[in-house]
């Protein structure tokens, strides 16, 4: 597996970094605790707002402090507090051999979800969320190649419109007819989650700048399915913004970091055989 795009090799790890991520799930060592609730999702489509090209993926933002948004995020599962959405994004391979940047197994997918939510209970908003104990709380889900996913398809038809990252904000006020911003709502990010919602938990951090290790993760064990036509839509992105040298938008996911001393715990059983239910 190639170790991702040079915009990761950057410092291993945050100074002093112990919990960093995406790690190496171990099917087998995952610890199963019964204390772990199921986790409540629930999303106000309305406050989805747009999707743009950040120069690493495609991300698509939510106000979270619109009315409604409140009530719009997570909770149960391990967390103790109301997290809202922010924004959600992807990574992906070059090829369908990897790309995701959480691993099972030491398997790679061909890309990986992640959903980005701050804890609304402690904090005023997301900045200083990010940098505060119990901050974050990211849900992470697999896609693998097979059937042509619906929902995920709305972004996909609108990607095109956003094949350049956006260079610097002035251009999004200046130049509306650049490449920047696209409104994509209402959009409900819960129709990409898996209809089984078991998941994987651990303490770790986030994968990109400033790599925060604020970050309670919640991986579910279950992937959802993509198309390849699909996938080559993500392919067909750029790092770079208009008037550079074409970079085509691939290998966006950080290299594995150790698990040192966490623990990682499931949601679901483990049999001692290895068997998994």
């Amino acid at each position: 597996m190639l170790l991702g795009h040079p915009l990761w090799t950057g410092p291993a790890s945050s100074p002093g970094g112990v919990r960093q991520s995406p790690i190496n799930i171990q099917w087998r060592d995952s610890v199963y605790d019964p204390q772990l609730a199921p986790l409540t999702a629930s999303y106000d489509a309305a406050s989805c707002r747009h999707l743009w090209n950040t120069g690493y993926f495609f991300q698509v933002e939510f106000d979270d402090s619109c009315e409604g948004s409140g009530k719009s995020g997570i909770s149960g599962g391990p967390l103790r507090n109301h997290y809202r959405l922010k924004q959600f994004h992807f990574h992906w391979g070059a090829t369908n051999e990897w790309g995701s940047e959480h691993t099972v197994d030491g398997q790679a997918y061909p890309a990986e979800l992640h959903l980005v939510h701050w804890n609304s209970t402690r904090y005023e908003n997301y900045k200083k969320a990010t940098v505060g104990e119990d901050g974050l709380a990211v849900i992470g889900v697999f896609l693998k190649l097979g059937a042509h996913h619906e929902a995920l398809q709305r972004l996909v038809d609108v990607l095109p419109e956003v094949r350049h990252k956006v260079v610097a904000m002035i251009a999004v006020v200046q130049n509306a007819h650049l490449d920047t911003r696209v409104a994509v709502g209402p959009f409900d990010p819960s129709c990409l989650l898996p209809a089984c919602r078991d998941y994987w938990t651990y303490p770790g951090s986030l994968t990109t700048p400033p790599l925060a290790e604020s970050v309670t993760w919640i991986v579910q064990k279950m992937p959802i399915e993509v198309s390849p036509s699909q996938l080559s839509a993500f392919r067909a992105l750029l790092f770079s913004g208009r008037g550079e040298d074409e970079e085509v938008m691939v290998n966006n996911y950080r290299p594995l970091q150790p698990l040192r001393d966490r623990k990682v715990r499931s949601s679901f059983r483990v049999h001692r055989t290895g068997m998994r239910s």
